[in-house]
Parts: structure tokens; C-alpha cells; sequence
């Protein structure tokens, strides 16, 4: 799962929804920016380490854990989301404790499991740039080259905040989306993914779940700390403020419920829209 973006009320439902599917924590991975938009940010914190969930840095991480001036989250200067995040950086900036800082410094850039017999690599964004966006239309072939570069089978990718799978060559490439904030698809769900191995046929079945949550809470969070910021709309009506990051086929997706299919990819990589 990726981007808790400060939202505890997420959080706290996703564990849930884990201990209810009995998976333990060592078995979970997030994919970076425990902190951000959202209102709660040392609670969700503690939600995490406490859970003892590895985490992967994110740019969140990186920019709280060594005191940068931004969350270098990768919007073009002057624009709309990149004066927003001044505002909840500076506060998530104060309301973190200096443990909470060093604990993100700490994170790992990169996570490695193997799974059916394969090595899967989680990242934040890229390789040569933590902050960098990774969508569905993003060209396959620059999939294909970090897959190669990293020397894994498959990357699981976070940062964009919209699941999706693709299969890139021999490899594939996975975005669980966020539980922070809702995929810019006019609902208040959000989602991660459970990946399942079958150890006779080495293939992986790779499902998005979404969930519901006390998102009301999370808005009224969002209004105490940073009443002047548009997202806490953004948790009620499911639709993102602003789409200046997004590629044009993201942008044209924007209010359309997604219904993704689980995929099986089987050791010739090949995958299987599931029926």
C-alpha cells in the first residue's frame, strides 16, 4: 500500500481490514509518504512504526528526515499543488518530533522479496529520482528499463497515487495507489493490493482492493491544521484539486469509478485478466 498521506482514519482501516484478512504486518509494505496532505500526521506516524510495517523512503520521508525546504513531491514551481504543499509541509515539519525525523531518515530507498521464486524490487518513484511519476500511460519501455537497471522481475512503485499493473517485457510493474486520498475517480474509496503466490505454477495473482473508512474525520483533520488547503473536499468528493502532474489519459480518467481486474502473471510473463 502507498501514500497514508497523514489520513490516520485511512490507516487505522487499513490494519483493520489487514487483521480481519489475517495478514500480519511483517507481510505488508508501504511505499512511502506516510506524511502529507492530510491532517494527522504524527498519529499516523505512530500508526505505522508502531504496526511495525516496513516502509520504503518516500520523498515526504526524505524531505521531513533531513530537514529540506519542500516535500520535493514533483510539481513545477509556481503551480497550485506546489504552494498548497508549503503549507502542510511547514506544518508536518513542526509537529513531528525529532525520533519521528530520524526514523525517516532511517527508511531504506529500496525494499527486496522474493515471492514464487521471484525478486520484486519496491521503490517510491523512480531510480534516479525518488519524486519522479510512474503512471499506467507512462511508456512501457521506461518501465522496462528501471525493472532491468534495478536487476529485479518486477517493481512495485508508489508516489502517483493510482493503482495500476503492467506487464513490461519478461517484467511487471505495480502501483498499489494510495489509502491517504482517494484515485481521483469521483469516489471516496481507497486502495492497496494483496499479491498471492502459487508455489506449484510460480504464478502471482496481483488484486487492488479498495476500502471505506471514517472520511468525514479525516476532512474535519485536514480543516483543523489547514483550513485554506482544498483537500479535505478532496476526501469527500473523491476528485483531486488539481491535475497539472497528470498525463492527458489520466486527466481524461478523472470521476470514472475504477474497476480494476486482477492480473495473474505466470512465470513467462504473460498475464491474465482475470475473469
Amino acid at each position: 500500500f502507498g501514500g497514508p498521506y497523514s489520513n490516520a482514519q485511512a490507516t487505522q482501516a487499513l490494519l483493520a481490514e489487514a487483521d480481519r484478512r489475517e495478514i500480519p504486518t511483517d507481510r505488508m509494505i508501504c511505499t512511502g509518504d506516510v506524511v502529507a496532505y492530510g491532517g494527522d500526521p504524527v498519529k499516523c506516524v505512530d500508526l505505522v512504526r508502531a504496526a511495525g510495517i516496513p516502509v520504503v523512503m518516500g520523498n515526504c520521508e526524505e524531505s521531513l528526515g533531513f530537514a529540506a525546504n519542500d516535500c520535493n513531491c514533483g510539481f513545477d514551481e509556481g503551480s497550485d499543488c506546489a504552494e498548497w504543499s508549503e503549507a502542510w509541509f511547514a506544518g508536518a515539519a513542526q509537529a513531528l518530533n525529532e525520533d519521528a525525523k530520524a526514523w525517516m531518515r532511517a527508511l531504506p530507498r529500496q525494499i527486496r522479496f522474493t515471492l514464487a521464486g521471484r525478486c520484486i524490487g519496491v521503490i517510491h518513484g523512480g531510480i534516479d529520482a525518488i519524486s519522479q511519476y510512474i503512471f499506467a500511460s507512462t511508456p512501457t519501455a521506461l518501465k522496462a528499463d528501471i525493472i532491468e537497471r534495478l536487476d529485479v522481475d518486477a517493481v512495485i512503485g508508489g508516489h502517483c497515487g493510482l493503482p495500476f499493473s503492467e506487464i513490461c517485457g519478461d517484467g511487471l510493474w505495480h502501483n498499489a495507489g494510495a489509502i491517504g486520498m482517494p484515485a481521483n475517480d469521483g469516489t471516496t474509496r481507497v486502495w492497496f493490493s494483496i499479491l498471492t503466490p502459487d508455489e506449484e505454477t510460480g504464478a502471482i495473482d496481483i488484486t487492488l482492493h479498495h476500502f471505506g473508512y471514517d472520511h468525514a474525520a479525516a476532512a474535519q483533520a485536514i480543516h483543523t491544521v489547514t483550513p485554506n488547503l482544498p483537500y479535505a473536499e478532496t476526501l469527500e468528493d473523491g476528485l483531486w484539486p488539481n491535475m497539472s502532474v497528470l498525463p492527458k489519459p489520466e486527466r481524461q480518467q478523472q470521476g470514472r469509478p475504477l474497476d480494476p481486474r486482477p492480473v495473474v502473471w505466470t512465470p513467462s510473463a504473460s498475464a491474465v485478466a482475470a475473469e
